[in-house]
């Protein structure tokens, strides 16, 4: 059985800081490995160093700054069950050098941060991140900037019911069950695509004997406009900690993150996201 493995890329900025909490505490679940990566961009220098004029050697910073959190993951994570912790530097472009990585070290896992709330609504959920998962294979999980880690207490599986969600929410029973938490299977629909109560019995059945998990309920709901606006309503009242979808072609994924309709979202800025790519 192969270790666990979870990417964390880093520029050094809160949100990323946030990002590395997160795989570090998911990480000792998984008893994974876990590879802080970061790739070199002037600009995030420029932000980060322009009140100490005397930091000239950028690189040399990046290497100083990356070993320091290896340090204290470390110290905080491998007494609670994180195999190990390393990291690497590349040059590149940005997200395609995040990808490459990933591809070559077969992670499960990539970790990274988002920006708030205005890039996420200029660009769904942040320039960078939402590239990597656009065009990752590996599953993502987007940690939005000032979102601390805690104990989920319950995800949110939002469905369409394809063929995949079997062992997609496979997935999430096992991290769920790292923490004893709920599973909601929910399925949005709206005047324009409705599915009715028996087509919905019919998917439970489907998908009861593969997911055996006790804390798993199953929710159709029914929204007049997008299903995005529908399932953010229910996140709010059903108080849901992280949000999962299955990202696949014509797929729920697509329904939810449109550039018109995250101009009206705003909750999922507030909460973890986890796009699963691969089942």
């Amino acid at each position: 059985m192969t270790t666990f493995k979870i990417l964390c890329p880093t520029d050094f900025s809160e949100c990323s800081l946030n990002a590395i909490e997160y795989a570090a505490k998911l990480g000792e679940k998984y008893k994974a490995e876990l590879i802080l990566f970061h790739v070199p961009n002037t600009d995030d220098y420029q932000k980060l160093l322009s009140k100490d004029p005397k930091v000239y050697d950028l690189l040399n910073f990046a290497e100083k700054k990356i070993e320091s959190l290896v340090a204290e993951v470390e110290k905080e994570s491998i007494p609670n069950g994180l195999v190990s912790v390393t990291s690497h530097i590349r040059e590149g472009k940005t997200s395609s050098t995040i990808l490459e990585f990933a591809d070559e070290q077969k992670v499960d896992m990539i970790i990274m941060g988002t920006e708030g709330i205005n890039d996420f609504k200029a660009n769904y959920i942040g320039t960078r991140t939402s590239k990597v998962v656009a065009k990752s294979d590996h599953d993502v999980f987007v940690v939005p900037r000032k979102v601390f880690f805690k104990r989920p207490r319950k995800f949110v599986y939002a469905t369409d019911y394809m063929e995949e969600d079997k062992l997609a929410i496979q997935k999430v029973v096992e991290l769920a069950s790292f923490y004893d938490s709920e599973i909601d299977i929910v399925h949005v629909g709206t005047k324009k695509k409705q599915i009715d109560k028996a087509l919905h019995q019919t998917m439970m059945a489907e998908l009861e004997p593969f997911i055996r998990y006790e804390k798993v309920n199953y929710v159709l709901k029914s929204y007049r406009d997008e299903p995005g606006l529908g399932l953010e309503n229910y996140l709010i009242t059903a108080k849901g900690d992280v949000l999962v979808t299955l990202s696949k072609k014509k797929s729920w994924f697509d329904q939810l993150f449109t550039e018109n309709l995250s101009k009206k979202m705003s909750y999922f800025i507030n909460k973890p996201l986890w796009v699963i790519k691969s089942v």
